[in-house]
């Protein structure tokens, strides 16, 4: 499912703008700084709703545009299918096309599929789609019992292994070190572990993390094979740097190479995926590896109103430790909205059923149920509240569950429907519609059962009824934006979505983990549970654990829009002891509790620029290139040979003729001698920008575009001796 939003599925398409200098319209200026530092290191340290993902695909559309960048040598990575799908789009949107924007994963299972051939033999082991009966099957070889909880968890801790490269019998000690709770007796989990890379050995297969592994090696081991692809990918863009595990980041360094041409973002404080082995530490430290870095801070938030953006301000200045220390302070650019609430219940029937009357009231009032969200932290919490919302006829929809397109019963309607797009002149059904929805809802109403009301209750009936309704939606939004759609572009729109995972948005309220919600927003937002025990939770002991209890809150908070609904209540169950008390993470903020001692205000906004000249002898030129500006009028330049120029063709040129027809005369003797043509030695329009720029210097030559460093050593002495109108001997140069 997609991030809420106002516009429809299939919005108005903006035009794509008339040059590389339209592209930076609308942007403010830390994000106009993003979008025109082309020269990496570029570190964009991006508070929520600033805009980061705007701010990043400028920067890529804007270096494209402007020709300092090839599309087909960036690459573009991020974690989520739907945050690659949704880089891509905005780039089409920008006229950038033919860029690379991919997660971590997606890149290396293409590139290992491609030269697996070559580093290995042969064909790629299969990928396996569910990690978990693998475990289960190792389990069973080993005679160890695990339940379901266990088993899931077991699950965990390899993935967390492999992607902090932890080796079986390396785990008890590592664990230890960064403080994970296993949930069975380390010794049996390192056993485990390697029972289970055995199974996937003899089975010929891979996981998920396998396929950055295998890449690493291959990239490691096969030189050859490394520079094919440096030589491919010159320009890297890394969004959600702070979530970068050490296998990721390890990845990314042999991409690189010994270049620098980097540019991540990401934010400290949004750091919650801490269990999968992700760290800030790359994040944090990026300044310290590139010391000529140029850092930006986005801190204008767009989001959010102001009153939600102190709350969440308010969060992060309680906070301790190194990501507290590299907080931003978010300035909300929103007009005014309410107060955020605070609301305490006996027990958790009751606080659902608070929250789904609430939510009633929002939508009597004219709020989308699709801009409507409860958060809460762990998955057991959904029950209580899928319940109470269909108990109050409020549509919802579960995120982080089962993916849209893998449903049983979206699967069975996409055969429906391709069958009838087929053979739809011998289906009953479809005599008597002639329009998309109609045609859709026939079909679905037929072999899918769906029904024009939605069923009683809660649970799966209903959650299945929805995701029909979604492709009912869809068929409308489609039929309204292109009203000469057949049943056959839909089946098409529907398969172009599920091999993106772009779900459509189901239209009903969002039950989602604070953790699902992250990267989405929507106008309201519940926040439920907020008690001690639950956020932080129980097993987070350690300060550190504390600390991203704390971000994850954080995350929540500014997944609003304008409405903010904090709530808790005081016993799980009716009529049980009122032993819970409100989250820590409250005091202070909320009414009624005393303040602490704050940290002080977080970063502001603004630039901070590198130590330019540090390891300046390693970036090769390529890389110390920077949009080219007209010099009289100040416009960008796309055209190679106003490039060189330094100007627009039409604007007035401060040419020496006289310069010009002797660089001319002394060019035709060169190509005589040489027996190549005049535009080998120099081009007119390179001997025209040097007429125009009359350099007296080896230095301001070599800035002239089509000047390269060969022909400086060949030609600059005599070039510079004709600028300062001197007399040549007649010695000619020689290469």
């Amino acid at each position: 499912m997609t991030a809420a939003t106002h516009s429809p599925l299939f919005p108005q398409v903006p035009a794509v703008p008339d040059s590389a200098d339209a592209v930076l319209e609308g942007l403010d200026p830390e994000q106009r700084e993003v979008a025109t530092a082309l020269r990496g290191p570029v570190c964009v340290l991006a508070g929520a709703g600033t805009g980061k993902t705007r701010a990043i695909t400028h920067r890529i559309a804007y270096g494209v545009r402007s020709g300092i960048l090839q599309p087909a040598s960036v690459l573009a990575v991020t974690f989520t299918n739907r945050a690659a799908g949704e880089m891509r789009g905005r780039l089409r949107q920008l006229g950038a096309q033919g860029v690379q924007a991919r997660t971590f994963h997606s890149a290396a299972l293409r590139q290992l599929q491609y030269f697996w051939p070559k580093a290995v033999g042969g064909s790629l082991p299969r990928l396996v789609d569910r990690k978990i009966q693998l475990v289960a099957d190792a389990a069973a070889g080993l005679g160890t019992r695990l339940d379901r909880g266990e088993l899931r968890d077991v699950t965990g801790e390899i993935e967390w292994c492999k992607v902090t490269q932890t080796i079986p019998a390396d785990y008890p000690y590592a664990a230890a070190k960064a403080g994970r709770e296993a949930p069975r007796d380390p010794t049996e989990i390192a056993h485990l572990y390697a029972a289970y890379e055995d199974l996937k050995r003899d089975r010929a297969l891979i996981d998920f993390e396998d396929v950055l592994l295998l890449t690493v090696a291959v990239l490691q081991d096969r030189q050859d094979i490394a520079e094919q692809v440096r030589a491919q990918y010159q320009h890297f863009v890394v969004d959600e740097y702070q979530d970068v595990s050490p296998l990721q980041q390890r990845l990314l360094d042999l991409w690189l190479g010994d270049r620098d041409d980097l540019c991540v973002v990401g934010d400290a404080s949004q750091t919650i995926y801490s269990f999968t082995g992700a760290t800030p530490d790359h994040l944090l430290d990026f300044r310290a590896r590139h010391p000529g870095a140029t850092v930006v801070k986005l801190v204008r938030d767009y989001r959010s109103t102001p009153q939600v953006v102190r709350l969440a301000n308010g969060l992060l200045a309680q906070a301790h430790g190194r990501a507290a220390d590299h907080r931003l302070e978010l300035v909300s650019q929103r007009p005014s909205g309410p107060e955020p609430s605070y609301t305490e219940y006996t027990d958790e029937p009751a606080e659902a059923e608070g929250a789904a009357r609430r939510i009633r009231e929002l939508i009597d009032a004219g709020v989308p149920a699709a801009e409507i969200a409860v958060l809460f932290r762990t998955n057991s919490q959904s029950e209580t509240y899928e319940q109470a919302l269909a108990d109050a006829g409020v549509p919802y929809q579960l995120r982080g569950a089962e993916r849209f397109f893998d449903r049983p019963e979206v699967r069975k309607a996409g055969l429906a429907l391709r069958g009838a797009a087929r053979f739809g002149g011998n289906d009953s059904r479809l005599d008597d519609v002639v329009d998309l929805p109609s045609q859709v809802r026939a079909v679905l109403s037929g072999q899918g059962g769906w029904t024009i009301q939605p069923p009683a209750g809660s649970g799966a009936v209903r959650e299945r009824w929805e995701s029909l309704t979604a492709l009912v939606n869809l068929a409308q939004d489609l039929a309204a934006a292109r009203p000469e759609a057949t049943l056959a572009d839909f089946v098409a729109e529907l398969d172009e979505r599920a091999a993106a995972q772009h779900a459509p948005t189901v239209q009903g309220v969002t039950l989602a983990s604070l953790h699902a919600a992250k990267g989405l927003e929507w106008d309201a937002v519940f926040l439920v549970g907020v008690a001690e025990g639950m956020l932080p939770i129980t097993y987070a002991r350690t300060d550190e654990q504390i600390e991203e209890e704390r971000r994850l809150l954080y995350v929540g908070v500014t997944r609003a829009r304008e409405r903010l609904h904090v709530s808790w209540s005081l016993s799980r169950s009716p009529g049980g002891r009122h032993n819970r008390k409100p989250s820590r993470f409250l005091d202070g903020l909320r009414p009624g509790t005393t303040p602490t001692v704050g940290r002080g205000a977080g970063s502001v906004g603004g630039v901070e620029r590198g130590i330019r000249g540090v390891d300046a002898t390693a970036v090769p030129r390529r890389a110390q290139r920077t949009p080219a500006r007209c010099r009289v009028c100040g416009r960008t330049l796309t055209d190679a040979g106003e490039m060189k120029l330094m100007r627009c063709e039409d604007c007035p040129s401060d040419m020496d003729e006289g310069l010009y027809e002797r660089l001319r005369e002394w060019r035709a003797v060169q190509a005589a001698n040489s027996g190549q043509p005049d535009f080998c030695v120099f081009t007119d329009r390179t001997l025209m920008a040097i007429a125009e720029n009359r350099p007296d210097s080896p230095a301001e030559l070599s800035r002239i575009p089509g000047v390269l460093s060969r022909k400086l050593r060949s030609y600059g002495a005599e070039v510079l001796a004709i600028c300062a109108g001197q007399e040549l001997d007649g010695e000619i140069a020689v290469d």
